[in-house]
């Protein structure tokens, strides 16, 4: 039974509310950290304990309340208060123009105007209602008219604030903004869900949509969805008409008004508490809005999101009630489009890719094209599915395009132009590997070979272990993987550990000098760090970044397999899903065979006391790097590496947040922003100099 808290203890959760608040404010809406990762999640388990050993001050605002216990069983449909409508396309400026002279018919008397010119977020429309500045609802678009309450995902969007940043807020607010997945992060969870034999999502904005749609608000918090916020209305869809607030000098928004355009709009949500894409502009006429829908037709594409066009509003909200709405959009806004790249190509065969899961994806081999400045000749088909929706047949010609400007697709096919004797393509019945008889689970769209001595399984593993940022086995490539594999030598990983030089003599053009300098790299990986061996062991929704939070938090093999899935999951950033793979992966028993062979062999299964103490004594503790371009003799894993063993932390993109850019050959667009920034950039030469060594 709990004891009511007592007056240090309520002042103490308090207390830690607050900082944890400010720290995410000033970390996912400034970008602008202000505390270490390692004193936040301090500060959060202490909460976290707080609270659940005093249930009756949990506040629906606390950090702790951002992911729910228990997943939905399905959403309620929620009508709008004001529609919430989708905006009106323009293909090109001609369209624009014409748009243009449509509204002016409507109000012949507005002369001269100004415009708000907002990049156009290729993300899902969200609309969030305050109450006294707590957050009660976030709905879905769906039609316009009525959509999905999602309360339990919004609340897990970190750059979404629980109260308003206010000590003086409107009685019933609803802000609108788009729901994102940055472009890193996407990259991440593809690259996770390839290695796991997932299908991989076509775009950031599909991906976003189903993470949205996730009945489960742990795995939406895994996924670090984004917001932008772009739109705040009144309960009642109009500003009160009684002037300004009166002024409180306590208050955080001393001059918190009712705005009366939409560039007054964005900065009454920015003080509130919300993130607003900064690449905004208040254009004087429509050449002005045409400048800046040219000017960012290239710069997009160095962002850390996607943009798919320009969204154009009328600034003045007196003009934009005066032109009111058609059925399906509003008169006073335009969405101006960027045009999408897309090319014809021939289908020329489509093969079947056996992943270290037992995943079979199909491929489509296609003629060479160029599209978006790469040459493209391979395009996935993600599944049976997305086969039989294409009703793809052998010498199609399809049209390609790349979604999300990343991965190349294939969009829809010239059915047309197929010949009468063209072969439709079929996902096969048998793993091409072992010709095993495959399956498809009925909750997965996956089709699975299910034989774990498929050799293209065991390859699959064999070369994931020997990757840089895993166990980091020079010269163990696929070649030589899939003579061991189809030789008999190697059944799992730790078979590896027990080679000699007699039993590689008979690979082909395997020399002495050869087979001891293979040897030599596999005896080397025993030093490999727990991390990166708990990488290496291939489990599903353990990527390299989870693996590391997980080594940080039980520093063992046998402290994680001990671990029930409740206390794997109250690490915070990990999720159910990674806490239940986790722990039905240790409770397999022939991964608990492999995991005593493994230690039998000399490998790290446990984290190295001595190299913790000294990255938390390091020359680089406290500091963010960003690596980009070819370094002269670092690889990006090697650099890491020497970076995090120097208390250093490495991210994927450039922010306000990062201390040092790295910078080799080809740097690109991180080097252009880390200098907008002001950031400092290093050499290789440099870095080593930081770090003290030669």
């Amino acid at each position: 039974m709990n004891q009511a808290a007592d007056n240090t203890t309520t002042a103490r959760v308090q207390s830690l509310r607050a900082q944890l608040q400010a720290a995410s404010y000033a970390y996912y809406v400034l970008d602008a950290p202000d505390l270490p990762d390692e004193v936040y999640d301090r500060l959060y388990r202490e909460l976290q304990d707080l609270e659940a050993a005093h249930p009756e001050l949990v506040t629906p605002d606390s950090p702790t309340q951002r992911v729910g216990e228990k997943p939905a069983t399905q959403f309620t449909s929620v009508r709008h208060n004001i529609p919430l409508y989708s905006l009106e396309n323009a293909f090109d400026l001609a369209e624009f123009r014409a748009w243009e002279e449509r509204w002016r018919r409507q109000a012949p008397d507005a002369g001269e105007v100004e415009y708000v010119a907002e990049l156009k977020i290729d993300g899902n429309a969200l609309a969030l209602t305050y109450e006294n500045g707590l957050l009660v609802r976030g709905v879905t678009r769906g039609d316009g008219i009525a959509g999905e309450d999602i309360t339990p995902n919004v609340r897990t969007i970190r750059s979404i604030p629980l109260r308003l940043n206010t000590d003086n807020p409107p009685p019933v607010v609803e802000v609108r903004g788009e729901a994102f997945l940055p472009l890193d992060v996407f990259e991440q969870i593809n690259v996770e869900r390839a290695e796991r034999g997932e299908a991989l999502f076509a775009n950031p904005r599909n991906a976003a949509a189903g993470t949205l749609r996730q009945l489960d608000s742990r795995i939406v918090a895994a996924r670090k969805l984004d917001f932008f916020a772009y739109t705040v209305y009144s309960g009642a869809g109009n500003w009160e008409s009684e002037g300004e607030r009166e002024e409180d000098p306590k208050s955080k928004t001393q001059n918190l008004k009712s705005p009366t355009s939409q560039w007054e709009a964005l900065e009454f949500l920015k003080s509130l508490g919300f993130r607003v894409n900064p690449n905004r502009q208040l254009c004087q006429s429509a050449d002005d809005v045409q400048a800046y829908y040219d000017n960012w037709a290239t710069r997009r594409l160095q962002l850390s999101y996607l943009t798919d066009g320009v969204v154009v509003k009328l600034n003045d909200f007196a003009l934009q009630q005066q032109l009111g709405f058609t059925q399906k959009f509003p008169r006073w806004a335009v969405a101006l489009k960027y045009p999408a790249e897309e090319v014809p190509t021939i289908l020329e065969a489509v093969s079947f890719q056996v992943g270290r899961t037992g995943a079979v994806t199909p491929v489509a081999e296609l003629r060479p094209v160029q599209l978006a400045g790469t040459t493209v000749a391979r395009a996935t088909l993600h599944n049976a599915d997305r086969l039989a929706e294409l009703d793809i047949h052998q010498g199609d010609t399809v049209i390609v395009r790349k979604a999300g400007e990343i991965i190349p697709e294939v969009v829809r096919v010239l059915a047309e132009l197929r010949s009468d004797d063209a072969v439709k393509a079929a996902m096969p019945t048998c793993c091409p590997q072992c010709n095993s008889a495959l399956v498809k689970p009925d909750d997965e769209a996956v089709t699975r070979c299910i034989n774990i001595s498929c050799p293209a399984i065991v390859q699959g593993a064999i070369i994931h272990w020997a990757r840089r940022d895993a166990l980091d086995i020079e010269g163990l490539g696929e070649k030589w993987v899939k003579q061991l594999v189809e030789q008999g030598l190697v059944h799992s990983v730790a078979d590896l550990y027990s080679l000699t030089e007699e039993d590689l003599a008979p690979l082909d053009r395997m020399g002495k000098r050869l087979a001891e300098k293979l040897l030599g790299a596999i005896a080397a990986s025993k030093t490999r760090p727990w991390a990166s061996v708990l990488y290496a062991l291939g489990i599903r929704h353990v990527g390299a970044v989870n693996a590391k939070t997980l080594a940080q938090h039980f520093p063992s093999a046998a402290a994680l397999a001990a671990a029930s899935p409740h206390e794997v999951e109250t690490v915070h950033s990990i999720g159910p899903e990674i806490a239940q793979a986790v722990s039905q992966w240790f409770q397999v028993p022939a991964n608990q065979t492999l995991i005593d062979r493994l230690r039998q062999s000399g490998l790290q299964l446990a984290a190295d006391e001595d190299q913790t103490q000294a990255a938390e004594a390091g020359a680089l503790v406290g500091k963010t790097f960003v690596l980009t371009g070819t370094l002269p003799t670092l690889t990006r894993p090697e650099a890491t590496e020497l970076i995090e063993a120097a208390g250093g932390k490495v991210t994927s993109s450039v922010s306000k947040a990062t201390d040092y850019l790295v910078a080799g050959e080809k740097a690109g667009s991180k080097l252009v922003k880390a200098e907008g920034l002001g950031i400092a950039v290093l050499s290789e030469a440099d870095l080593l100099a930081l770090i003290g060594q030669d």
